[in-house]
């Protein structure tokens, strides 16, 4: 199963696309995905339900959430109303320590994002301050990356013996499924991609 895990609609600040423009492109384009999370920047919502879209065009509509932290932004995947309680999630300097102990603790995963990039990955800060013990995870595609910003992603992977995912990080509807994860059996629900994620059993792929 093939899954976009990165993706961001008009429910993000910065987004510009509808969930149903999304399921819309995936099919006109036959693109070779099978859904997609949308994580939306610093919040996690609850109110929308995309079951409908997802029956109606044979996709995995899954939710997730992006948080900023002291190093740099973090996909969530798992969220829960305890684990929103225990986190600011409109924070932008959440401790990235602090991420990890609580995601763990409340049966969700934390994976940093487009690591290369500049200020709002992880890269710059481990130079800087060390690694954080508890990542097992990061981005290693993105589909918004430029120049060597995944090249530097697929680095700190090997020095750090870290498994990694690829997501789309689209803000608009063309961009949906550029990079994706592929897991080698079905993923249906927010409980069974973070199953799936622990495994390590994944594959980034990216089609940029």
């Amino acid at each position: 199963m093939i899954l976009d895990l990165h993706a961001h609609s008009i429910k993000s600040d910065d987004g510009r696309a509808k969930v149903e423009n999304y399921c819309q492109w995936i099919r006109r384009k036959e693109l070779p995905i099978d859904g997609f999370v949308l994580t939306e920047h610093r919040l996690f919502d609850f109110d929308s339900d995309y079951q409908p879209l997802a029956d109606e065009f044979d996709l995995c509509i899954l939710k997730g959430s992006e948080v900023e932290t002291d190093y740099g932004h973090v996909l969530v995947f798992g969220v829960s109303q305890e684990l929103m309680d225990a986190l600011d999630f409109t924070s932008i300097r959440l401790p990235l320590a602090r991420v990890l102990e609580e995601t763990e603790r409340h049966d969700a995963i934390a994976v940093p994002c487009h690591p290369g990039r500049t200020r709002v990955g992880m890269c710059a800060h481990v130079e800087e301050r060390g690694i954080v013990p508890g990542v097992r995870i990061i981005e290693l595609y993105n589909g918004g990356s430029r120049g060597r910003e995944d090249a530097a992603a697929h680095l700190l992977a090997e020095e750090n013996g870290y498994q990694g995912i690829g997501g789309s990080d689209a803000h608009i509807v063309s961009h949906i499924g550029r990079c994706a994860t592929r897991f080698p059996g079905p993923v249906d629900g927010e409980a069974s991609l973070v199953e799936a994620l622990r495994s390590l059993d994944f594959e980034a792929v990216t089609w940029k």
